[in-house]
């Protein structure tokens, strides 16, 4: 019995023993794991892992988030890889040797400020950025192994892993910094060691302290940022807010846009970002019946607008109240006013460089918002490891529920004749419509990780415009003149169907081939479309029966097709040197159509044309103060078989630490016009047309910018100022022909005038960064000259010509609610009116009216001005993000004049205000599930 129970004991002692060994591997040995770890926290899991293998773990719980983690099993994974995988979605960083497991975070990140921080004002985000680091090197104390080295790496949102373009990255401590590129790529060159912390800075998400560890250094780092909304853990340094709107570049005359964050601005309906670009210096900000940008003198058809690669050639939903561009789609938006690089190409004025959400690519998200005139939704879906899709989608029920608000904008864009009718008109001019309106717009993106360094995107954009003005008319009871004697009865039966949208595709392909060079590939074709069909069936009937039928109305069509392929390289040379260079293939094929009573065409063209385009373009930083940046365009136009070169050079020098100044010039062409129809009586339309040096000239303007700034941690001001010199002008009028005024009938067409121009002006900003109120108050001082000798016998000033104007933009946090207003003042647009008229009467008995034209542009609209208004609640549903509120447009309810309508009455002008909109309320809610 005693041999029994000592062999018992020495087996029992021997498993005992393979016990320890299996679950205490040798020194050098890896430590495997094969644990079931259920309903746990984090911290809870890292104890039972130290405690098991014996091991010391070193950590701050405040580090670690307390919610339960999900259900992990591990078979035969080494320990590391258990860790990665734990802490793969946290703000900390594991380092593991054979006695120890050390958790320390990754980055420190800035939050709100706090009432214990007041007396850290007034030194600023510097402070804050110092005690960033502090507290960095303090968790981290790492000893450098290499330096002077150069780093690459990616920055993406933490919560949805989407790569985030233009973040500045920083090297602590230094000048040496750089912006990701479309990817969120980024490489800096000359790092001081591989123990550096970098700073991130993303506008809309919170200013991050990265360090870099030896081991992260071999190879490409991911940087992840936490947007500024978003609730942080317990590792922080509070600090002021900075404003997360809209920032300033350091290159000279770039403004940055957070999307996310304009929400809180006030606007007609949803979130729009044209309307707030619109709040710029520079932009104005009263053409509230145009989402369009007037940038600095230009129109709307100078601005080349890019939305992931494609060209959008139309802005507004609803006659301009609403944007194209559905902001819940779109990451970054970048403006520059001018003196933009020789990468874009095309335009006179400016650009606006969009670029589209790719998706969740870590957890699926929906998210929905409603306002009193239209409801949208989101869904972002992870496919797999490598791959998201996004899908965007925005539609007005405007055709199905006819809201107070609904009928108060369509009262200002439907029917001419039935918005502000003239009192002097006679009754039976005067008719009731139902119009039948809505819009949608539909985004939709897939993005595959290819490989480490290929990404592979496919864009889609669909958005549209109706309306159906239909109506009909009875007018009896009038005497003779028509021809039959007695009375007479009147029957007009009027078709108006109008359509207009976009619709844009694109294929773009990133590929990084080292740390210095990046390449990105783009498919693109894009589509406008506007269409109307406004036409009136009448019929006469007389007194003894008989009838008489005429038909009368106008039919207009305008379609422009873009396909392009295009080409863009980044080649790092070094720190004082970056090469881009790329090329671009367009074709463009554009169709215009204009007809009267069926039968006669007032105007037709249709016509194509390819662009090849090359450039090439270096950044250049010879010192730490200065940057330069130089470069050169080439375009071949096939339809004038000439080839055009723009040479451009922009530089900024840093005076001292807080004082800049920067200067830029540029030779710009454009081969698409948007040709103004001037219509005296009613307004203005316009219609797209290629360029053929004939009819349609090749516009050209010539940029010359100067600025000075100087910026602190809480405020930034600057003066910029400009001029634009334009050639190739092109107008088309029907008021009268070139034949008719200098005896010439060899045009092609006798309704086109050239001419050219200037743009001039200087622009003030003042701007809060910091605190718990943010915002910015800008002034413009400036003046657009045309020159149309032709139709003027001396220069004028343009349409778009406002001298004066004063913005306002300010944001205010209490708690969970945000107030925000928005104040514009700007001096009136000029016009054209008529100072008299006269009736001819036609040999069928009827009679014509004319009028007799003042000079061009020669009166003003009166003054503009504006308040908005908003209240946003800010709120969770369990973990859900949501938030609600009401703007207030036109708070004192301003009668601002949008043009004037003319009409002659037995040889008499009159003359009709059309008002923009008065006082008018709304409403929004808003959720997002994560």
């Amino acid at each position: 019995m005693k041999k029994v129970i000592f062999k018992g004991l020495v087996l029992a002692f021997f498993c005992f023993q393979s016990y320890i060994f299996a679950q205490t591997p040798a020194k050098d040995s890896p430590i495997i794991v094969n644990r079931d770890f259920m309903g746990m926290t984090l911290e809870l899991i890292l104890k039972e892992l130290a405690g098991l293998y014996e091991l010391e773990l070193d950590y701050d719980p405040r580090q670690l988030p307390k919610g339960l983690t999900s259900i992990k099993i591990y078979r035969n994974t080494p320990l590391n890889k258990v860790l990665e995988d734990l802490l793969a979605e946290t703000n900390v960083q594991f380092f593991l040797n054979s006695k120890k497991i050390t958790i320390r975070p990754r980055v420190v990140t800035v939050s709100r400020v706090g009432k214990n921080n007041e007396e850290k004002k007034g030194n600023g985000t510097d402070n804050i950025q110092n005690e960033l680091i502090e507290v960095v090197n303090s968790y981290i104390e790492l000893k450098p192994t290499r330096f002077n080295i150069t780093i690459n790496g990616v920055v993406k949102d933490r919560k949805s892993g989407e790569t985030l373009p233009n973040v500045s990255v920083q090297v602590y401590g230094t000048n040496k910094g750089t912006v990701t590129n479309i990817d969120g790529n980024f490489t800096l060159f000359n790092v001081p060691s591989d123990t550096t912390t970098l700073l991130i800075r993303y506008l809309g998400y919170q200013t991050t302290a990265y360090k870099i560890t030896p081991e992260d250094a071999k190879g490409k780092l991911l940087v992840e940022i936490e947007e500024m909304s978003m609730e942080l853990g317990e590792v922080v340094v509070t600090a002021e807010k900075e404003s997360n709107m809209m920032k300033m570049s350091e290159n000279l005359s770039q403004v940055s846009i957070s999307p996310a964050q304009v929400s809180t601005l006030p606007s007609i309906g949803e979130k729009d970002i044209f309307r707030a670009l619109q709040m710029l210096p520079g932009v104005s900000g009263s053409n509230e019946a145009s989402s369009g940008l007037y940038v600095r003198g230009g129109t709307p058809d100078q601005n080349l607008v890019l939305l992931d690669g494609f060209t959008v050639y139309y802005v507004d939903h609803f006659f301009g109240f609403f944007s194209a561009f559905n902001a819940n789609a779109i990451k970054d938006v970048q403006l520059y006013k001018g003196g933009f690089e020789a990468k874009y190409g095309g335009r006179i004025s400016s650009v606006v460089d969009l670029t589209g959400k790719n998706g969740n690519t870590k957890k699926y998200d929906i998210g929905v918002g409603l306002s009193a005139l239209s409801a949208n939704a989101l869904v972002e879906i992870p496919m797999g490891k490598r791959a998201s899709f996004l899908l965007a989608a925005r539609r007005s029920y405007t055709d199905i529920i006819q809201s107070g608000l609904y009928d108060k904008l369509f009262s200002l864009y439907g029917s001419s004749n039935n918005n502000n009718p003239n009192p002097n008109a006679p009754p039976n001019r005067l008719f009731q419509t139902q119009p039948v309106f809505y819009f949608y717009d539909i985004n939709a993106k897939l993005t595959y990780n290819l490989s480490n360094k290929d990404i592979l995107s496919v864009s889609l954009y669909n958005g549209q415009d109706n309306l159906d003005n239909a109506r009909q008319q009875n007018r009896g009871g009038f005497g003779g003149g028509f021809g039959g004697g007695g009375n007479i009865n009147i029957q007009n039966k009027t078709k108006d169907l109008t359509y207009w949208g976009n619709n844009g595709a694109s294929v773009k392909w990133g590929r990084t081939w080292s740390p210095k060079w990046y390449s990105n590939a783009v498919l693109a074709y894009s589509n406008y479309f506007s269409n109307r069909n406004r036409t009136s069936k009448v019929e006469i009937t007389n007194a003894d029966g008989t009838t008489r039928n005429f038909s009368t109305g106008l039919y207009e069509d305008n379609n422009v097709q873009d396909l392009s392929l295009r080409l863009d390289n980044e080649f790092k040379i070094n720190q004082k040197n970056q090469l881009e260079f790329g090329t671009q293939l367009t074709h463009n094929a554009i169709r215009y159509l204009y007809t009267t009573n069926d039968t006669t065409t007032v105007f037709a063209n249709d016509n194509q044309g390819t662009l090849a385009s090359a450039y090439v373009q270096n950044r250049w930083s010879p010192t730490e103060k200065l940057s330069v940046k130089y470069g050169l365009r080439g375009t071949y136009y096939g339809l004038t078989k000439k080839t055009y070169i723009e040479p451009r050079v922009s530089a900024s020098y840093q005076l001292t630490d807080k004082i800049s100044l920067k200067a830029a010039w540029g030779q710009y062409y454009q081969f698409i016009n948007r040709i103004v129809r001037e219509d005296v009586t009613a307004g203005s339309r316009d219609f797209w047309l290629l360029a053929n040096d004939q009819d349609v000239l090749i516009s050209s303007a010539t940029h010359y910018i100067g600025g000075i700034s100087y910026e602190n941690d809480n405020y930034l001001f600057s003066v910029e100022t400009y001029r634009k010199d334009m050639t190739g002008l092109s107008e088309f009028t029907l008021r009268f022909n070139r034949a008719s005024l200098i005896g010439d009938n060899n045009t092609n067409n006798q309704n086109f005038f050239k001419g050219t121009g200037y743009s001039q002006g200087v622009e003030f900003l003042a701007q809060r960064k910091v605190g718990n109120f943010t915002g910015w108050a800008s002034y413009t001082l400036s003046e657009v000259i045309y020159n149309f000798p032709e139709i003027s016998e001396k220069p004028f000033h343009a349409l778009q010509d406002q001298t004066h104007e004063f913005k306002l933009v300010g944001s205010y946090n209490i708690g969970k609610w945000t107030l925000s207003g928005t104040w514009v003042y700007a001096t009136g647009k000029p016009y054209t009116a008529p100072i008299g008229g006269y009736q001819i009467t036609l040999l069928d008995g009827n009679t014509q009216s004319y009028v007799s034209v003042g000079d061009k542009n020669a009166f003003r609209l009166p003054n503009y001005h504006r308040l908005d208004l908003a209240f946003t609640y800010h709120f969770k549903i369990d973990k859900a993000k949501a938030d609600a509120g009401i703007t207030f447009f036109n708070v004192y309810n301003r009668v601002n004049v949008r043009y004037k309508e003319f009409e002659v009455i037995d040889n008499q002008v009159y003359e009709t205000n059309v008002n923009l909109l008065g006082f008018t309320p709304n409403f929004f809610l808003n959720f997002k599930l994560r």
